[in-house]
């Protein structure tokens, strides 16, 4: 429905309580309590002077009367009589509710239907509902607290939002105590409506939000959810508790790749691709979202830790050392500058321990010498307390000095009593402060975590040295064929065929069904053979004994034949034996590694991509990383980069170093075919085998089964959509590729920009930009193509690719508005480019449900405003700024361009 619904509910001009009760104590009685100590007393409903606050019990149609109808009602009534509440206010325009009543789905099977029956009567009006079974909201800057918190917080810049009331009311009272303040504390309950994909949308576009920390049990509308958090993590920090870390995985796996990726593991790896901070417990959690009220980013893991005792430095360093960070190095001249201040005897390194007589004086001259050195990006003062200086005067002492710098600045001052009165100088003075070195570590690394992410998704990636073809065809048969026959697990040899058509390279195997068989088919392919039982009963097949290797003559095949078979039925006796895969052993001679590459489809975020290090031990080791398809190089060398093996991939001692970017297009390829076919349920190729010269999957493994759901919208991130892509020809008769842009494409970004005129580069940007800045690259260029189509048009003249022009329409969260760009290079203006990119552009929005479109152009573009009339754009003058406002209706073009 959008955000846009949702200002009602968060930045309301009235509010309706709807409760069963006003006696002193009910939850309605504190909502009315709470929201009268805001200041909505008197402004709720006007036309009803005698009354500001209105109860019904248990319907509305005590305001029946009314002339306006409150934007927001919050109820707190039996769940039973929410359904008619929720049909009463939709009906009479109110704008939606905030439903604190429990018993809803968390009760069972009754709860489920009433819940059921509130959508229903929230109906296709744009009702909007928080909860049920929620504390309520509280936006801190409006002055709004629709709940039945004790408290309202402090202001600030950080938006809070869980599903659980109790960690809300926790966070809430701990802030209080540590000076941290919030802009939005939103508890979503049962999230019967507004959900965590929504509220990101909602927060990453309020500027008094900042930073966003959630806690998490259960995810909704999970492809939206990543939308949201992917756009909005390059801007505004998001901070994640996601509850239920040990809850076994719902579906029993059948095959390495499935037993390798619980659901907990996956979660990791769809955060770290949305650009959220993953954090593990509660006290992280807040210790964290401290931090982030003060600081949203670091420049770099150059921690500065400053003692007046050897024992609590040595700490923080070992906890900075757990996440393979050693404390900064200082340069030559930040140590002349403290051998200056300090005694002979100080610590001569970081951690600088400036000795147990610190005084007060000794403390602020060190801290100001290290918020002038540029190899810090943080620094963390600890103080343990000592006869020489009392902690309140340290503290007092080092507040003002502190706060008029940008760096990260966070204290740990150590112990009980006696330094308490130093920590609550700092929280006063909204300075982070922790009680022990390992907390404020933590909370560092996780800030850093969040710079870290934010650089990762601004990273371009570059192009394969060769583009891929695919046989989707003959995959798109060979799985229709399977599921008509009900065959959910395909051989070795139907599942290599599979991989081999997407260009991933497999040892040849044949089934076979007798000993003759496999004898012929031994012979056909050249000793020494290896043999492999084929059973969808049996996962392990070492584990089985079904295995034989270096078979060299026609007599040994025959043998290992009925080997195999009577090993298959000892291992398991009921087993369905389809036969025995026959394959030439691979070369051994070089020696390689062995890795396992696989895949499979979760039930929540759809296909997940495992990479690591494979063969017999590969569960055991369980040396393996996750990520969220599609891949491109970049994100396929992250993966890799997040095990152990990759460390010996990229050569070790003797051992030479693999083709690193085969591997990495092995793993794109691999992405392909997840993403173009929803109905592979789980995919092992266990081992691959490579080396410096050879690779090759020896072993694989597909299961099937049958899935509504049409790729790809199986994925909780948009893959590349090449059904845009066509080609036209120009006036000038030049024959030109449209197709949406991708990631690769940042060098040809670059090069179309410095080839622009001044006037262009003024006329698209409304700026006279020099240059584009690595983040305008990332940003124009890795695109969410569910949030935005940005198409290109390249001219391919000699064989070389030149991008000649762009256009954009960029959606609002809502999805029905957009907004335009278009640009072309000089040379190819007036030729129909523009045309063609802005005319397929609304063909695109219009299929998608966009209905308005709308961008600014100069008044001086007279080329812009002709081509915007051309397709159907109403223009109207900006008053006083030169600009025009340019709209197009959707709705009233048939084909979604308007064109005349």
């Amino acid at each position: 429905m959008g955000i846009h619904n949702l200002e009602k509910i968060f930045k309301p001009q009235s509010v309706a309580v709807i409760g069963a009760s006003e006696k002193k104590g009910h939850v309605s009685s504190s909502v009315m309590s709470n929201l009268i100590g805001g200041g909505f007393f008197g402004d709720i409903f006007p036309v009803n002077p005698n009354h500001k606050m209105v109860w019904g019990l248990p319907t509305l149609s005590s305001v029946a009367e009314f002339e306006t109808p409150p934007d927001l009602a919050v109820i707190a009534t039996p769940i039973d009589t929410v359904p008619q509440i929720i049909a009463d206010c939709a009906e009479k325009g109110i704008g939606g509710a905030v439903i604190i009543s429990a018993g809803g789905k968390e009760t069972g099977a009754k709860g489920r239907e009433i819940e059921a029956a509130i959508q229903d009567a929230a109906g296709k009006k744009g009702f909007r509902i928080v909860g049920p079974n929620c504390l309520g909201i509280i936006n801190v800057h409006q002055k709004l607290n629709a709940s039945f918190a004790r408290q309202m917080p402090l202001p600030g810049k950080m938006a809070f939002v869980s599903q659980s009331g109790a960690i809300c009311t926790a966070i809430l009272d701990l802030s209080i105590t540590e000076n941290i303040g919030f802009s939005y504390l939103v508890s979503l309950g049962s999230m019967l409506d507004v959900d965590f994909g929504e509220m990101i949308d909602y927060l990453g576009n309020d500027p008094n939000v900042s930073s966003i920390v959630m806690y998490v049990e259960n995810l909704k509308n999970i492809r939206n959810f990543m939308s949201a958090a992917r756009s909005v993590s390059r801007a505004k920090p998001i901070i994640a508790l996601k509850a239920g870390r040990s809850r076994a995985g719902a579906r029993a796996a059948a095959s390495h790749t499935g037993a390798m990726t619980g659901e907990d593991a996956v979660y990791d790896a769809a955060f770290r691709r949305a650009g959220i901070v993953r954090v593990k417990t509660f006290e992280e959690l807040f210790d964290c979202a401290e931090l982030l009220s003060k600081y949203t980013r670091t420049k770099g893991p150059g921690l500065a830790i400053l003692t007046n005792a050897g024992g609590p430095g040595v700490m923080a360093a070992d906890a900075l050392s757990d996440y393979g960070v050693e404390p900064a190095a200082l340069l030559p001249e930040t140590l002349a500058k403290l051998n200056q201040v300090l005694p002979q005897y100080w610590s001569g390194s970081n951690p600088i321990d400036i000795l147990g007589d610190a005084t007060p004086e000794r403390y602020e001259q060190a801290v100001s010498i290290c918020l002038e050195a540029r190899e810090l990006n943080g620094i963390l003062i600890m103080m343990s307390p000592q006869a020489v200086a009392d902690p309140s005067e340290v503290a007092n002492l080092l507040c003002s000095r502190i706060k008029k710098n940008g760096c990260p600045v966070f204290t740990v001052w150590m112990g009980g009593k006696e330094v308490e009165n130093g920590r609550q100088i700092f929280n006063r003075a909204g300075i982070p402060t922790f009680d022990s070195p390992e907390r404020a570590v933590r909370a560092f690394m996780d800030l850093r975590a969040y710079s870290v992410n934010v650089d990762l998704l601004n990273e371009i990636p570059s192009k394969l040295p060769k583009s891929l073809e695919f046989d989707r065809e003959f995959v798109r048969t060979k799985i229709a064929s399977c599921l008509e026959d009900d065959h959910f697990y395909l051989s070795e040899a139907e599942s290599k065929s599979l991989l081999s058509a997407y260009g991933i390279p497999v040892v040849p195997t044949q089934l076979a069904i007798s000993a003759t068989d496999a004898v012929q088919k031994a012979e056909e392919c050249g000793f020494p053979v290896a043999l492999k039982i084929s059973s969808t009963d049996i996962l392990h097949k070492t584990e089985a004994g079904g295995v034989l290797l270096d078979l060299d003559d026609s007599e040994k095949v025959r043998n290992a034949y009925d080997q195999l078979l009577k090993n298959a039925y000892d291992f398991k006796p009921d087993a369905k034996i389809q036969g025995v895969s026959v394959q030439p052993m691979a070369n051994r001679e070089e020696k390689g590694y062995e890795l396992i590459l696989g895949a499979k489809l979760d039930r929540d975020f759809g296909p997940v991509i495992l990479f690591g290090m494979g063969g017999v031990v590969t569960e055991v080791i369980q040396d393996r990383a996750l990520a969220l398809p599609p891949l491109n190089r970049l994100l396929a060398r992250r993966l890799m980069e997040a095990t152990k093996i990759y460390q010996l991939l990229k050569g070790h001692r003797n051992q030479p170093a693999v083709d690193l970017v085969f591997l990495e297009e092995m793993l794109v390829r691999l992405s392909q075919l997840m993403s173009d076919f929803s109905e592979i349920r789980e995919l092992d190729i266990n081992p691959l085998c490579i080396s410096k010269s050879h690779a090759c999957a020896l072993d694989a493994r597909i299961v099937l089964e049958k899935n509504d759901v049409i790729a790809p919208m199986h994925m909780v991130i948009s893959p590349y959509p090449d059904e845009f892509e066509e080609h036209t020809i120009c006036k000038s008769g030049e024959r030109l590729f449209i197709r949406p842009i991708r990631p690769e494409d940042a060098p040809l970004l670059v090069e179309n920009f410095q080839s622009l005129s001044k006037r262009t580069i003024y006329r698209r940007f409304f700026n006279p930009l020099r240059q584009l800045s690595p983040e305008m690259i990332a940003r124009f260029t890795q695109i969410d193509y569910d949030r935005e189509i940005a198409l290109v048009a390249i001219s391919e003249t000699r064989g070389q690719e030149k991008l000649i022009g762009v256009s954009r329409i960029i959606n609002s969260p809502d999805q029905k508005e957009a907004e335009f760009s278009v640009l072309v290079a000089d040379q190819y203006q007036g030729q129909g480019v523009g045309s063609a990119l802005l005319s397929r552009c609304l063909f695109i929005a219009k299929q998608r449900g966009v209905e308005m479109v709308e961008g600014f152009v100069l008044a001086e573009n007279t080329q812009m405003l002709t081509l915007g009339k051309k397709l159907g754009f109403v223009s109207s003058p900006v008053q006083g700024i030169g600009e025009y406002r340019l709209i197009i209706d959707l709705r009233k073009n048939p084909d979604g361009t308007g064109e005349k």
